[in-house]
This record gives C-alpha cells, structure tokens and sequence, in this order.
C-alpha cells in the first residue's frame, strides 16, 4: 500500500474487492491534480467543454430564466426554489471576486478574524478530536472526522477564472490535519431528480457547509492554532473523506456513507491543531458495487464504467495513478449542461440512498456487506427503490415512493 509523504497510509477505499484489491489504490505513478482542468473550470477556457449548453447551465444560477424547459420539474418555481438554495454560499463566493478569488470553489473561504498567538492546550490528541468533533456537530455538521493532511490531495495549481490562468494554491505550510466535514442532503430532493428542484438538495448542503466550516475554522484560530476552510478548492474532498473514516468509495465515484448514503456534500478544514486522526471504514461497499450497476444502467450519458477499478486517465479532467472506478467527467458535466441542472440520478438510484433511520434499512445495508447482497439487491428491484418523486407531487407534499 501507498504511504502518504508523512509516512501515515495512503487512502484506500476500505475492503478488497473479489481480487484482492481494494476500490481505491493509490499508484507509483501518480499525478497530483490542477484545478484548472476541473471540467467545470475547463467550461471557462476549453472549446470542448465550453458550449453554448454549459454557458447558459451557469447563468441559470444567476439570472433568472426567460424561458423554462417543458418538462415536469424545470419550471419556474423549481429554478427559483434551487437558485434560492444556493444564495449563502453564493454570497461567499462573489464576495472577492474583483480579486479573481471564489471563495469555497476556487479559493478557500477567508471570511475569518485572526486569532491569538497563545494556544489554548487542547488536551491529548484524541481529547482534541473529540473536542473538535463536538464543535463541529453543534455548529451544525451531519458528519465529521480527521485525517492526517496529504499533500498529494492538495491541487498543484488554484485556477483564477477572470485571469484565465493557473496560480500558486497558497495553502500555509505546516498544516498536520484536516477536519472533514459532511452535509447531509435532503432525500426527497434528491428523489426529484432530474429536476431544478433537486439542485436546491445540492445548494442547501454548500450553504449549511459553509457556515459549518466558517465557524468550526474561526474556533480553531480563537483557540490559537491556524485553519483554513475550505468548501470545493485547494484540495480534492473524495479521498480526504475516506481517510477520515467518513464511507467507503463506490462505482459512481462518490464516497457512500453508513448514515446517509451518497448524499453527502463534504468540506474541509486544513489546520495545525494536534488531533488525533480517524482512519478508514469498511461495511460492505466494495464488494457490493462489484455486484451492483444501478448506476451505471440510470446514467443518460454512460459516464459510469461497467467493469472494475482500473488505472486509466479518462481525459485532462481525470486524475492519473489511481485505481478506482472513474467516473467520465466530460459526459457528465454534458448533459448537465443540457438540463441546465445538476443530474444525481446515480445517487437517486443508488441502493443506500435509504433512511437508515429504520430499521429495515439498517438491515438491508448490513445485508448489502455479506454474501446475501445478491438478495438485497433482489428485493430493492421487486420493492421498486429508487424511483423518482414527481416534481408535482413534492410540490403538493404527496409521496408514492417505497419507505
């Protein structure tokens, strides 16, 4: 297994898989990333990505539309509903952006008062864990954990958007840990999708993260010690969050979690506190995805590979010397650009989008990590989870979907 540059292990995706290999695999060749070939960066400068479609997804969260697509779910009150999702962490992101700063997408949040130069004496690391953990959660995280910071997760360059160019990330040195943190989204949103209105799902989560992270970060700097929060920039969340112990890596390239599945926004705060770290989880997931391709069949573009975790390099938006399950990026963000929304029918569709809360499906996910997980996937299919919530009927507060 790949060690991390402070000798701690590598992130990998918990269990092995049917041969022997785990999800995640962190490889000799491995390239650090730069953010300016994000697909959603590359909208701004690639004639590939940056088409009539993508331009007009970005400025239907700005401005309100002139007309509204025909279909159920894209009309005027779900664009408003979804844009109105977004306006907290909005308001953060356009704050500096005279200074070609995005704070919480292509910048970390800086909205921060500095603290004192005495640290307040947190404890033991795991006391300090707890402490941190314990903040977080009133402050209003869904889920929180700590890893040891890596380098090789961090971008190699931050991308300056009115600039159009790569610039140093500017990430303190001497940062020991990350405190990840994970916003739970709402289900029945999610369930509308493909709609605007499950975009508000994605919009709610950034906006309650950014609170989170502000106010965990600016506690940490009252007590002394350095932090930077930090929503989608400065560093790739997915395998920051499964060091921290927060899920296990699934087939559609997203972290899936005991509590609440894949539907889970993620942020990170960088710091220097002395914790202790958690380390990574298994129930199931790995071997369960091998089965499983509700996904793959649900993606309109085919962006979900069929077959195992390899170490391929799909386009400049993929990172390279990993093997896992790499989802295309180009084909997703397309047709994202074509409902001028984001699409999460992986994760409507995905069999731990459940209510953990009952008790049936507790059951089922510990099924789903044994060799019964051929029969939970049977009775998810003879159920019928993962069927869509009519936009209507969320509208009108009915529900025909299975609980």
């Amino acid at each position: 297994m790949t060690r991390g540059p402070d000798g701690s292990a590598g992130p990998v995706a918990g269990p092995s898989g049917a041969d022997g290999r785990p999800a995640w695999e962190v490889l000799d060749d491995f390239e650090r990333f730069s953010q300016v070939d994000d697909v959603f960066n590359r909208a701004s400068w690639d004639p590939e990505v940056a088409t009539d479609e993508a331009r007009r997804f970005f400025a239907s969260y700005r401005e309100p539309l002139r007309s509204w697509r025909n279909a159920s779910g894209f009309g005027q009150r779900d664009y408003a509903i979804r844009n109105a999702a977004w306006q907290v962490v909005d308001v953060f992101a356009e704050m500096h952006d005279a200074d070609d700063l995005r704070d919480g997408f292509l910048s970390p949040l800086t909205q921060l008062r500095d603290g004192p130069e005495e640290r307040f004496d947190l404890g033991t690391p795991e006391e300090a864990a707890a402490t941190v953990k314990q903040v977080a959660r009133t402050f209003g995280a869904d889920l929180v954990g700590l890893c040891a910071h890596d380098e090789r997760w961090v971008y190699t360059e931050r991308y300056a958007r009115r600039a159009d160019e790569g610039r140093p990330v500017g990430l303190p040195e001497g940062m020991t840990s990350v405190v990840v943190v994970g916003q739970a989204m709402d289900r029945d949103l999610v369930d509308t999708v493909p709609s605007a209105l499950s975009g508000a799902a994605t919009g709610l989560g950034y906006s309650k993260d950014a609170l989170v992270l502000l106010a965990t970060a600016q506690w940490l700097r009252n007590l002394g010690y350095r932090a930077v929060p930090s929503l989608n920039d400065t560093a790739l969340a997915i395998p920051l969050a499964i060091a921290a112990g927060l899920g296990e890596y699934g087939r559609h390239g997203m972290v899936i979690t005991s509590e609440y599945g894949p539907r889970v926004r993620f942020g990170k705060i960088f710091t220097d506190a002395p914790v202790a770290h958690d380390r990574p989880v298994e129930f199931g997931v790995t071997r369960f995805c091998e089965s499983c391709r509700r996904c793959t069949n649900a993606c309109p573009p085919g962006a979900i590979p069929s077959g195992g975790p390899v170490a391929v390099k799909l386009n400049r938006s993929s990172i390279g010397g990993v093997r896992k399950w790499s989802v295309d990026g180009e084909k997703c963000f397309s047709y994202w650009a074509q409902i001028a929304n984001d699409c999460m029918i992986c994760m409507r569709v995905c069999p731990y989008n459940k209510d953990f809360s009952r008790l049936r499906h507790r059951i089922g996910r510990r099924l789903a990590g044994t060799r019964l997980r051929g029969l939970m996937l049977w009775l998810e299919g003879r159920i019928g989870y993962g069927k869509r919530l009519r936009p209507r009927d969320w509208w009108a507060g009915r529900d025909s979907r299975p609980t």
